[in-house]
């Protein structure tokens, strides 16, 4: 399957300790996550190696291993397959990733995230994505 590299960018006036902490704390996971769909969470945890589910409300979502988490600096995903009413479906998704890297600069801290994205999903990532780091924005720069 031929994946794309997606990459989309934005500067946050914040420390990457207080941005790594929106990213994934489970409240403000959730809130930023509403971007793609309302009601979005996570269970299991975020260690290097441990499986991971990114699920709506309705029990549907993807799962995902941890290949890499190093705090305040990068979090990848690769996504295995999709579940269905909280049943898992493997996938041959390939190199499926999904990276966060944070860059502190002396003023801000860039957020990037790359996506290794089949031309499937592409447009949903293009349209969601961008709103979805300015709600990471946002909660980073205006949460106490």
């Amino acid at each position: 399957m031929k994946m794309e590299l997606l990459k989309f960018e934005i500067t946050i006036d914040a420390t990457p300790e207080k941005v790594w902490s929106v990213l994934w704390d489970e409240l403000s996971f959730r809130q930023w996550t509403s971007a793609f769909t309302e009601g979005s969470y996570y269970m299991g945890t975020l260690e290097e190696g441990s499986k991971v589910q990114f699920l709506d409300p309705e029990n549907n979502g993807m799962f995902s291993k941890v290949v890499k988490n190093i705090p305040q600096k990068e979090m990848v995903f690769l996504h295995l397959g999709e579940i269905y009413s909280g049943i898992e479906t493997p996938m041959d998704w390939g190199d499926a990733t999904e990276s966060y890297f944070l860059e502190e600069t002396e003023y801000f801290t860039k957020l990037t995230l790359e996506i290794k994205s089949s031309e499937e999903f592409k447009s949903f990532f293009e349209e969601k994505v961008p709103m979805a780091i300015q709600n990471v924005k946002h909660l980073a720069e205006n949460q106490l």
